[in-house]
C-alpha cells in the first residue's frame, strides 16, 4: 500500500513546469534583494534602449565571514499584471542581452563575479526583436560568457527557457531550484511539432528530462537547490536563503580559481555537454 500511495503522489515533469510557472514563486527581485545588502541597478545596453526583462546591477553578497562585490543579472518576468506587460513576461529582446554582456565586461575588468538569475518562458520572438538582431544577440553572448574570465554562476529559478535561458547561463557552476525547468522548448510547443496536440504535453515534458534532477544526472547542471516543502512559492524567504547558500558556497570555491584555469574549466565543462557516455 505504501508503494502505490508513493506512485500516486510522485511529482511528475508537468507537476514541476506548473509549480516553475506560479506567479507567486520568488522572481529576480525577491532574490536581489533577498540576497544582496546593497544593489545598484544599471540602464541601457548604449545602442538602443533598456530592456526592461533583463535585471543588472552590482551588489554586495556577505556570508559565512566573507564578502563579495557581484554583478547580478536576471530575467524579470514580474509580480503584478502591470509589472509582467512592463516586462514582457521576462522574454528579453537584443537590448537585454547587450546590457547584460556591457555590464559583464565591467565586472571583468574590476574582477568581481557575476551571478544569474534564469527564469524566462525564452527569448522574445517578435518581428522587432528579429529585426534589431536577436539570434546574434544570443549567439554572441554565449560566446562571450564562455570566455570570460571572472567566476559566474548560474541559478535557474523558474523556467529556463530555451536560448533566451542559455543566453546568460553559460557558468563554472550552475544551480537549479528543485522545482524549476530548463528545456530546449516548452512541453506544449514540443507536443505540438510532434503530435500535433497540445494536449500530449505532460508526455512532452517526460520526454524531454526538464527537471532538476534529469538535468543533474546528465551533467546539464552541478546542483539541485532544495525548496521548502510545498515548493518555493509556499515560502519565498526560505526558498531564497537556500538559495543565497549555495551561491556562497560557489562564490567562496570559484575567486580562488585564477582566470586561466577557470575558463579552461569553464570551456572542458561546456564540450562536455552531451557526452552520456563516460
Amino acid at each position: 500500500m505504501a508503494t502505490k500511495k508513493a506512485a500516486k503522489t510522485a511529482k511528475t515533469a508537468m507537476d514541476c513546469v506548473k509549480i516553475a510557472r506560479d506567479a507567486k514563486r520568488p522572481h529576480v527581485w525577491d532574490f536581489i534583494n533577498g540576497i544582496c545588502d546593497d544593489f545598484e541597478e544599471l540602464h541601457g545596453d548604449r545602442l538602443v534602449n533598456d530592456d526592461a526583462g533583463m535585471v543588472a546591477g552590482f551588489g554586495t553578497v556577505t556570508g559565512g565571514g566573507a564578502e563579495y562585490k557581484v554583478l547580478v543579472l536576471g530575467h524579470h518576468k514580474g509580480a503584478s499584471v502591470e509589472e509582467n506587460m512592463a516586462s514582457n513576461f521576462g522574454m528579453v529582446n537584443p537590448d537585454g542581452y547587450r546590457k547584460a554582456m556591457r555590464l559583464a565586461k565591467l565586472a571583468e575588468r574590476f574582477r568581481n563575479p557575476i551571478v544569474t538569475f534564469v527564469d524566462t518562458p525564452g527569448a522574445y520572438p517578435g518581428r522587432e526583436a528579429e529585426e534589431r538582431g536577436q539570434a546574434e544577440a544570443i549567439a554572441k553572448s554565449l560566446e562571450f560568457f564562455a570566455g570570460l574570465r571572472t567566476p559566474v554562476v548560474v541559478v535557474v529559478t523558474g523556467e529556463g527557457g530555451s536560448g533566451g535561458a542559455l543566453a546568460i547561463a553559460v557558468g563554472d557552476k550552475v544551480l537549479m531550484m528543485e522545482n524549476a525547468v530548463y528545456s530546449v522548448i516548452s512541453p506544449e510547443g514540443c507536443a505540438g511539432i510532434l503530435w500535433r496536440d497540445g494536449a500530449k504535453a505532460p508526455e512532452a515534458a517526460e520526454a524531454l528530462k526538464i527537471t532538476a534532477p534529469d538535468l543533474l544526472r546528465l551533467g546539464a547542471i552541478d546542483e539541485i537547490v532544495k525548496e521548502p516543502a510545498g515548493g518555493a512559492h509556499k515560502n519565498g524567504r526560505a526558498a531564497v536563503a537556500a538559495v543565497k547558500k549555495s551561491v556562497l558556497a560557489a562564490l567562496k570555491e570559484l575567486v580562488k580559481l585564477p582566470p586561466d584555469e577557470l575558463v579552461e574549466r569553464r570551456y572542458a565543462k561546456i564540450r562536455a555537454y552531451g557526452n552520456f557516455y563516460k
